[in-house]
């Protein structure tokens, strides 16, 4: 009789154990495995970190190192660092997005890093638009410039919140009920500049 008692406590730990497993790591710190991307001339790894772009030659156009995987509701965590010195630096992380075929672009979410950019986030190549923004004071006490930060996004069903460096920046909840809301997680650096962008442990939980 005491053991029937305790299977539904022992069921409600294991859900529990369950919704809140660690975050597992998609990308290996050494390989491209579960990745896709121009990793000839673009994308590389150095130091247990993927870095793209270039600081002697302009960045030719966005380019992306995407999952072969889709996701739909999930945590992700992710390093990053951004640095140039002429034209467009920024970069982004793409979330629930696809490729354009025949083309360079993705179309989705996208957790942008830039001047003016960090902490946002934007629609690429579909609306076009920054979606929602940090105030500048919120960005100017969570972001290190040049530096290694943190960013945490969570995408539970239409909504999406950015975190950077355990900084709240976006709370968005898509009012757009035709957008499909899963795909695939992208590793942008922007065309037109000198710039270079890093990240590193790449982790991701995916939510109930």
């Amino acid at each position: 009789m005491k053991l029937l008692r305790t299977l539904p406590l022992l069921a409600v730990l294991w859900n529990c154990a369950c919704v809140f497993a660690a975050p597992v790591p998609i990308f290996d710190g050494k390989s491209f495995a579960g990745w896709e991307g121009d990793t000839q001339k673009t994308w590389r790894i150095e130091g247990g970190s993927i870095v793209g772009g270039s600081l002697e030659e302009k960045v030719p156009h966005n380019a992306f190192l995407a999952t072969e995987r889709r996701y739909a509701n999930f945590e992700l965590h992710v390093e990053f660092k951004l640095v140039g010195t002429e034209g467009q630096v920024n970069a982004g992380i793409q979330i629930r997005s696809e490729r354009v075929p025949n083309h360079f672009e993705m179309i989705g979410y996208q957790a942008d890093l830039g001047e003016k950019y960090y902490g946002a986030l934007y629609d690429e190549s579909r609306r076009r638009k920054v979606l929602a923004a940090p105030a500048p004071e919120v960005i100017a006490k969570a972001l290190k410039v040049g530096e290694w930060n943190a960013y945490r996004i969570r995408c539970e069903g239409r909504r999406i919140q950015l975190w950077i460096n355990g900084v709240q920046t976006v709370d968005y909840t898509e009012a757009d009920e035709t957008l499909v809301q899963d795909g695939r997680i992208g590793l942008q650096i922007h065309g037109g500049g000198k710039a270079q962008v890093w990240y590193r442990d790449v982790r991701i939980e995916e939510l109930p």
